[in-house]
């Protein structure tokens, strides 16, 4: 399950999870113009945990969901 909201700086995504036991805390997406945060609160250190994405790391992360195992680089366009 998840939730969409559109703030005036960005856009929130927040994942539930409901698959099997045990259950994960909530993922919080949020896509602003230039980076993407993503944030999960970690009972075993009682703090959320966020990182945070560069434009170019999550486009490289979307071209990883697609491509067999291996290392690649995009090629500037010129």
């Amino acid at each position: 399950m998840f939730t969409i909201e559109h703030d005036f700086d960005a856009t929130i995504v927040t994942l539930i999870d409901d698959g099997g036991r045990p259950l994960q805390d909530d993922i919080t997406i949020a896509a602003f113009a230039s980076v993407v945060t993503v944030e999960q609160y970690n009972p075993d250190t009682d703090r959320t945990d966020k990182i945070t994405l560069s434009m170019a790391q999550l486009r490289d992360l979307q071209a990883a969901l697609d491509l067999p195992e291996g290392s690649y680089r995009f090629a500037e366009k010129e």
